[in-house]
């Protein structure tokens, strides 16, 4: 199979998200310090696009995760673990000739300067997915299809797939591209920063962070960045405690592609944007480590369900508080009618809010979801 034929129609859904991407097991330090010093790791799982499907999951809806693993005990290991979360697995393929990718951290956080991160996942089973061997068929089955950059940056052929998937096409999924900027992934040069422009804008819904667009493309504010990616029909730009800013627009396809957000939209129009500033909340943070994913979930979660643009803005700061109050990459997420009584909050309620450890747990919400 060499890609899905452009005139292919997508089967009826049963499947809300579908999140393509590799996942790795990640072991995690006994202590603090350096790799060099620390006596033992726990193993658990990391993938960016694992972490949306298993928050999506988690929170009530279908997910699927599609990747390729090793045949081996790691390879197990990941599948049964991201199954466990109520995820699909069914469409995971086992390679039997490359190894599961693996890697190692330290237990700081990932933005200091004593953050160590060790990958060995070059020759990865992962790294060897292409459009002759992924399932289209699986991958076109949802109402949205979430991808990132981190994919691209894998091999060759891992950036032809994403090429083949966020093509302009009839009946294409909404393609929900979360930007994920990994300079480590690179081999160089400003391949990478072109790249994932190109990509985010061939997608109809883009994440990204404030700090990451300025390091790939030397853009500046989310304005600028709204310049410089304007055909998805939304735009999440991700601004770190200062919240996110939502770029939404209409947007009528040209003669090319009967589907918005693509950047082969010739002819296409725009209208205006509604811009939504969604200020962040104030959490007691355990660890800083997987709340990218977490709130690209919860906004997806709440996109399926048709909420306003500020309220999907908002599941997404509380999916991410919920990852940002535990030690790893994966939490269970705020029950849903927890999670709206706090996104109905008024302006100045929400403002208030500081949530620590624990406070996901409805029946205890008056204990950990405290004002000054």
């Amino acid at each position: 199979m060499s890609g899905p034929a452009a005139g292919t129609a997508v089967a009826a859904t049963t499947t809300d998200v579908v999140c393509l991407g590799e996942s790795m097991v990640t072991f995690l330090p006994s202590q603090p310090g350096r790799l060099a010093d620390v006596p033992s790791f726990g193993r658990g799982i990391g993938g960016a696009e694992s972490n949306v499907a298993c928050a999506l999951a988690a929170a009530g809806h279908r997910a699927a995760w599609v990747g390729r693993v090793g045949a081996d005990g790691f390879g197990d290991h990941l599948v049964e673990t991201i199954a466990s979360y109520g995820v699909d697995t069914s469409a995971v393929r086992r390679d039997p000739f490359r190894p599961t990718g693996i890697y190692f951290r330290t237990a700081t956080d990932r933005g200091t300067d004593t953050h160590e991160v060790a990958y060995y996942r070059a020759g990865s089973a992962a790294s060897a997915m292409s459009p002759a061997n992924v399932p289209y068929e699986e991958l076109f089955a949802g109402r949205i299809l979430h991808l990132s950059g981190i994919t691209a940056a894998l091999s060759g052929d891992c950036l032809a797939l994403l090429r083949e998937l966020t093509a302009a096409r009839p009946g294409r999924p909404l393609v929900s591209f979360d930007v994920n900027h990994r300079p480590h992934l690179w081999r160089g040069g400003d391949a990478d920063a072109s790249v994932l422009l190109e990509l985010a804008r061939r997608a109809d819904l883009v994440f990204v962070g404030e700090d990451e667009a300025e390091e790939a493309w030397g853009i500046v504010g989310a304005e600028a960045i709204r310049a410089a990616v304007p055909e998805p029909s939304v735009l999440v730009v991700k601004r770190g405690s200062a919240g996110a800013t939502v770029f939404a627009s209409g947007l009528r396809p040209g003669p090319r592609s009967s589907n918005a957000g693509g950047a082969e939209n010739d002819g296409a129009e725009f209208a205006p944007d509604t811009i939504t500033h969604v200020p962040a909340l104030r959490v007691d943070v355990v660890a800083a480590v997987g709340a990218g994913d977490a709130f690209a979930a919860g906004f997806l979660s709440a996109t399926l369900r048709g909420l306003p643009v500020r309220d999907r803005a908002r599941h997404g700061h509380l999916m991410a508080a919920a990852v940002l109050t535990v030690p790893g990459d994966l939490t269970e997420p705020p029950a849903r009618d927890h999670a709206d009584r706090l996104v109905a909050l008024d302006d100045d309620a929400w403002g208030t809010l500081r949530l620590g450890p624990g406070w996901t747990a409805a029946d205890r919400a008056s204990e950990e979801v405290r004002t000054p």
